[in-house]
């Protein structure tokens, strides 16, 4: 494939990509602050996700040998799909809008959002040509998966900007149209602009190939679970209700707190082939860079659980505390993205991806549930000393990955 080509082909998923994190963001914010506002515990919102990341796991598991058989332009647009769907499915009147119910329209979205989030990423990999000399491939890869990676999350950041303030303007079944009107136009321009056959392998995947065989890939993928579990733990559930319940912030506040720091978040993911100084000889990451980032990483929440415990202005306390967190689990997140797709081979990436996402889903699932059920019994103070400690994890599987040698 030619370099213009496969830099257009790279601005489109790149696009779609964009459009449907938008509305993946907003559906978030949409969920927590409206069923907060409906009088629903902590728990109980926590609840509501519990589809979302549950069937995320089956479809990465399912999903990266679906679209190795029948292309990931299959796989991308079907996830575009279902979660318009799963949009419209939330404009029903409120007398509907059972925990039930809203699991069940949850758990579409997410298997849409996995679906979409693995076909964008394991098809860059198919976008550089196999000839082109190893280090100069590895980081070009490096840089678009940052890129990807990172603007993605800025658009997320925007999307619970947008989901905070469509449904302070609009209301909360107004607000999803919007979204699903907006995801529609994206689906039938990207459904166009991308060739048919993309990711198609040329022999037929194998049902049984679908947990990897890979001793780098199954270490790298158990230190992303516990790595997004460290995030969510506190992140998804807790730090919404404390801010809104401890520090009475409004909803419009909250949606904007949490668009500006995932927009920090996903500029500084962008910006880590940059940020990550290097040696002549080590011209990419590998597993001696995330160790060293997950344990710089454990400090952030421990350090934010001792100045809330000790007093300090909790405002303050949030707020560069979480802007340091964003720093270090941006570019923690930056290099495990690069890993798993420069681990794998051009037939086995869609597999190996889906694989590793399962485990991120994982991750999520585990930290959302923990996130309502430690915030109603121990506040924010139990979630951070958790997310200490999933991380503490992460760093020591890091051990067990691989420094610049064969796989």
């Amino acid at each position: 494939m030619d370099s213009h080509r496969s830099l257009r082909h790279y601005a489109v998923i790149t696009g779609g990509y964009w459009a449907f994190t938008l509305t993946d963001g907003a559906i978030r914010m949409l969920v927590v602050l409206y069923f907060h506002q409906l009088g629903y515990s902590p728990l109980a919102i926590a609840s509501l996700f519990l589809f979302y990341e549950f069937f995320g796991i089956i479809t990465n598991l399912v999903g990266g040998w679906f679209g190795a058989r029948f292309g990931l332009n299959i796989t991308l647009h079907l996830g575009m799909a279902l979660q318009i769907f799963a949009l419209l499915m939330l404009t029903v009147a409120p007398e509907y809008l059972s925990i039930i119910y809203v699991m069940c329209a949850q758990a579409i979205s997410g298997i849409a959002k996995d679906l979409n989030k693995m076909s964008a990423k394991a098809s860059i990999k198919l976008f550089l040509p196999t000839s082109a000399e190893q280090t100069t491939a590895s980081n070009q890869l490096f840089k678009w998966i940052a890129l990807l990676t990172g603007s993605k999350n800025t658009l997320k950041g925007i999307g619970f900007f947008l989901g905070g303030l469509l449904l302070t303007l609009y209301g909360f079944q107004s607000a999803l149209l919007i979204l699903a009107s907006g995801l529609f136009i994206a689906f039938l321009l990207t459904w166009f602009l991308l060739p048919q056959k993309l990711g198609k392998t040329q022999n037929k995947a194998k049902f049984s190939q679908l947990f990897s065989n890979s001793p780098a890939i199954n270490w790298l993928s158990a230190a992303r679970f516990f790595l997004f579990g460290s995030r969510d733990i506190w992140f998804v559930i807790g730090l919404p209700i404390y801010l809104s319940t401890t520090l009475n912030w409004e909803f419009d506040q909250i949606g904007g707190f949490f668009a500006l720091w995932i927009i920090g978040y996903g500029l500084v993911q962008a910006l880590s082939p940059a940020l990550i100084k290097l040696s002549d000889s080590q011209q990419t990451p590998d597993g001696k860079t995330t160790q060293i980032l997950a344990y710089s990483l454990m400090f952030c929440p421990a350090g934010i659980a001792a100045a809330l415990y000790s007093g300090l202005n909790p405002t303050s306390v949030i707020i560069l505390g979480l802007g340091l967190f964003a720093i270090v689990f941006a570019m923690n997140s930056a290099v495990h993205s690069y890993l798993i797709v420069e681990w794998s081979e051009h037939d086995n990436v869609a597999m190996n991806v889906g694989f590793y996402y399962m485990a991120n889903a994982g991750g999520r699932l585990s930290g959302t549930i923990l996130s309502g059920l430690i915030f109603q019994y121990y506040d924010l103070m139990g979630c951070l000393i958790a997310s200490a400690c999933l991380i503490a994890i992460t760093a020591a599987i890091s051990q067990k990955l691989p420094r610049h040698k064969a796989i």
